[in-house]
């Protein structure tokens, strides 16, 4: 699952439609600073306002993601919100409304860093577009506490992967089988995201939505962390083809995957 992720930061020059970013809008940005520091190592230094309060999180002072604090006033459900590199952030957009997505904030600049927009899918999965500034440096990818694999998990693939085709140029790859609706989309031969059709075991409460993994050291161990430290285990850890994975959720309920030895 590794080689899917270029060592891409949110202000990196990459190839569009890779995935470059992660971003996470909390209620209580402290709290959420201090979980997912003792979690996965991360600091924190303060990065672009435009959205309010923000931090970008890094390791070994490079970094690995973003987290912002929402206003008070909105109850949208707490997610990690994947971002695609595009050379032309408001042509993309535009793209994004004529194959039936929506666009729900910008374009807009966010200080030296780039321009970004946020939107979502047909389905109402929402992610993130990002424009890089060329003079910055690329985030850690590949180490334990790095983001790893995005997977949408929807109803069905079909109708989304051609979303996502003609937004980003991806090539698909379904999987042959009868009973599992799987696509990985892949740019330049390579696996970038995976599609998951889920049916009717898709959360009511949540729709469609993007889930990131992050790589962990060991899977079972950051399992106990996450319980101490006020999370909750959602899929407790098991093998798969991939590596050692699980799934969780913050203390504000953000879900997330973690993934041990990603191949």
């Amino acid at each position: 699952m590794t080689e899917a992720r270029e060592s891409a930061g949110p202000h990196a020059r990459t190839a569009p439609g890779t995935p470059c970013w992660v971003s996470l809008m909390a209620h209580g940005l402290t709290a959420t600073e201090e979980f997912y520091e003792a979690l996965f190592g991360w600091e924190f230094r303060p990065g672009p306002q435009q959205l309010g309060p923000y931090v970008r999180a890094l390791l070994d002072g490079q970094e690995v993601a973003g987290m912002g604090q929402l206003p008070p006033e909105n109850r949208l459900p707490i997610a990690w919100t994947p971002y695609f590199a595009s050379d032309d952030v408001d042509r993309t957009a535009e793209q994004v409304r004529l194959c039936g997505g929506t666009v729900a904030v910008g374009p807009l600049d966010a200080a030296d860093a780039g321009r970004l927009a946020i939107a979502s899918d047909p389905s109402g999965a929402v992610f993130g577009i990002w424009q890089g500034a060329p003079h910055l440096i690329t985030a850690l990818s590949g180490v334990p506490g790095t983001p790893a694999w995005i997977e949408l998990l929807t109803f069905e693939t079909e109708s989304v992967a051609k979303f996502y085709e003609t937004v980003f140029g991806y090539a698909e790859e379904p999987v042959v089988s009868a009973d599992f609706d799987y696509v990985t989309l892949r740019l330049g031969g390579r696996p970038v995201a995976g599609l998951h059709g889920v049916g009717h075991a898709l959360p009511r409460d949540r729709g469609s939505h993007w889930l990131t993994y992050f790589q962990v050291a060991d899977a079972d161990e950051t399992l106990r962390q996450v319980t101490g430290l006020g999370g909750q285990v959602l899929k407790t850890a098991h093998d798969s083809p991939h590596g050692r994975v699980a799934t969780v959720a913050d203390p504000e309920g953000a879900v997330f995957s973690v993934i041990e030895n990603p191949r």
